[in-house]
């Protein structure tokens, strides 16, 4: 079955991602030459439409104060990071591990916020002590959290900058796993909790209070949730102030959507001009102004390229098995998310149905199902926006090895990351002492 709006023949990714003849290509690359070079499973991403999709944001915010912070758990490799550190992107981050790769991308301290609800002591004294004078922001999720972080600045002789990350209680009409402004989440303070928690982080000698934030989903394809949102976080922004706390900055999160199927999501430009918009009209213009982006930033910058194995037909389904699994990509087996299906190279001859089943042995390891598509074994697919929550999210089940990756940049292709040995899954495992005398 192919994908709703499929037959306007624009594919998720265009014009980055393009078919020319029988051959699909990405940023200028047939893909299906690629695969027989390096191997499969491989993630495959453009560097150009990264670099496009941001500058959608900073066009928009040209001549405001802002920073764009990458999210980076969307896609945290080396190279990806890279990328958004050299066009100036700032990073959100929700782990110790994220900081570290963030400076080893050549990334900066001074334009990190520490997101995240469950900060240990040891991730806090990390970010507080990386660079010259530690992260930008900490995007405090909870009271608790406020005096857990207020100990450890003190402890080591500096204040920590903090924003408080509110839960606004507005429905991102997304997908109830990836929702989580809504009063029954687990992120962020109550919207009706959050005076009294300003308060008392202002009271905190070791905290330093800068800004208010919100996170309300991701996946979002309305401009309408971040509106509601901003309004809330201004009503607040309003109440702070009159308490006498100073809010230097507002950041709206991230989340924005990109196209899987037939979504369309509004471009980042819109986004930003109407938030931009209603900022003014309220009369906080003059704030500067903090976006958290990764999946629009990324989404469908990438593929995953996989061979088919074995064409396996059935009474009651037809089975296309190929060699990624839900441990390269499990977007599908999670969410049950739909992700386009492409050949790489087309054939003249007629569709069977398939479900597209990968070797892990769980009845759940899909990458796709009642898919349309002309095959033989040996056929190299592409699974179509996977340059989000793909390998972020990949494991070794099965010790398998994850994939390897490539970044395109013009006429250059990298690897960016080796496909990994077996016997490297387990180089730090020990086996058990035999006992004496054996």
């Amino acid at each position: 079955m192919s994908a709703p709006g499929a037959a306007s023949g624009a594919l998720p990714g265009a014009p980055w991602l393009e078919r020319r003849g029988t051959e699909l290509h990405l940023e200028g690359h047939a893909l299906a030459p690629l695969a027989r070079r390096f191997g499969t499973p491989l993630f495959v991403y453009s560097r150009g439409a990264m670099r496009a999709a941001l500058a959608s944001y900073q066009r928009a915010l040209a001549g405001r104060r802002h920073l764009v912070c990458y999210a980076m758990k969307a896609n945290s490799s080396l190279a990806v990071l890279q990328t958004f550190a050299e066009a100036g992107c700032g990073f959100d981050i929700v782990s110790g591990g994220e900081l570290e790769r963030v400076l080893a991308a050549g990334g900066s301290a001074s334009k990190v916020v520490f997101s995240g609800v469950g900060k240990t002591r040891a991730e806090m004294r990390q970010a507080l002590e990386a660079g010259t004078d530690g992260v930008r922001c900490f995007n405090v999720e909870s009271v608790p959290e406020l005096e857990r972080l207020d100990a450890e600045a003190r402890a080591v002789g500096r204040r920590a900058r903090v924003s408080l990350r509110i839960n606004p209680d507005v429905d991102a009409r997304t997908h109830p796993y990836i929702s989580t402004g809504l009063r029954d989440n687990k992120f962020g303070i109550a919207h009706a909790e959050a005076l009294d928690a300003y308060r008392r982080a202002a009271a905190l000698p070791g905290l330093q209070v800068v800004g208010i934030d919100c996170h309300i989903g991701s996946q979002i394809t309305q401009v309408e949730p971040y509106l509601d949102a901003l309004d809330r976080l201004l009503d607040l922004v309003d109440a702070v102030e009159a308490a006498g706390i100073a809010l230097h900055h507002v950041d709206v999160g991230g989340g924005l959507g990109i196209t899987y199927t037939d979504e369309r999501p509004p471009d980042a430009a819109v986004l930003v001009s109407r938030l931009l918009e209603r900022l003014d009209a309220r009369g906080h213009g003059h704030r500067e102004i903090l976006f958290e982006p990764g999946r629009s930033l990324v989404g469908n910058a990438g593929v995953l390229l996989a061979e088919v194995q074995y064409l396996k037909p059935g009474e009651a389904k037809n089975f296309c098995i190929v060699d990624a699994a839900m441990n390269d990509l499990v977007r599908p087996a999670m969410y049950g998310a739909w992700m386009a299906i492409e050949p790489c190279t087309l054939r003249d001859t007629p569709p069977v149905r398939w479900d597209v089943v990968g070797p892990v042995c769980e009845s759940g390891d899909w990458l796709g199902r009642d898919r349309d598509l002309a095959l033989e074994p040996g056929d190299v697919l592409a699974v179509l926006s996977a340059g989000a929550y793909g390998m972020a999210m990949a494991s070794n089940y099965n010790t398998r090895s994850r994939a390897a990756e490539l970044m395109l940049d013009g006429d250059a292709v990298h690897l960016i990351r080796e496909r990994e040995p077996a016997r490297g899954l387990f180089a730090h495992e020990r086996l058990v002492p035999a006992p004496a005398g054996r």
